[in-house]
């Protein structure tokens, strides 16, 4: 097998897994749950979202394989599976504050070289 040809289904797996944290309620469900886990209706409240809509999110989140779930009653918790996704976003989150700061340097000069003396 040539290492330079990825298969196609794998380039999808990889593909849907990006997918599942491209959603911007994901990310705050998963920013919720970090460190605990939470009832399906505490997820509701902490995202201002309709229960519906997490249920969703959570579904989707949970055949990824990124969360864990468990019934106690008649209640669902869910908790992280997969800590990867935290070590994700943290290293998009430092190369997005990376460019920021960047830019504001770019906007300081700017306005430093327009003052007029």
């Amino acid at each position: 097998m040539n290492p330079d040809v990825i298969p196609p289904e794998i380039v999808q797996q990889v593909a849907e897994y990006f997918s599942v944290l491209s959603e911007p309620t994901r990310l705050k469900i998963l920013n919720v749950l970090r460190g605990q886990e939470k009832c399906v209706q505490e997820l509701v409240e902490s995202t201002a979202t309709s229960q519906a809509n997490v249920s969703k999110h959570l579904k989707v989140m949970l055949q990824a394989g990124i969360l864990n779930r468990r019934t106690e009653g008649t209640s669902a918790y869910y908790s992280i599976a997969d800590e990867l996704s935290f070590e994700l976003c943290n290293l998009v989150c430092d190369r997005l504050a990376a460019r920021i700061e960047k830019q504001a340097q770019y906007f300081r000069a700017f306005s430093l070289s327009s003052k007029t003396p």
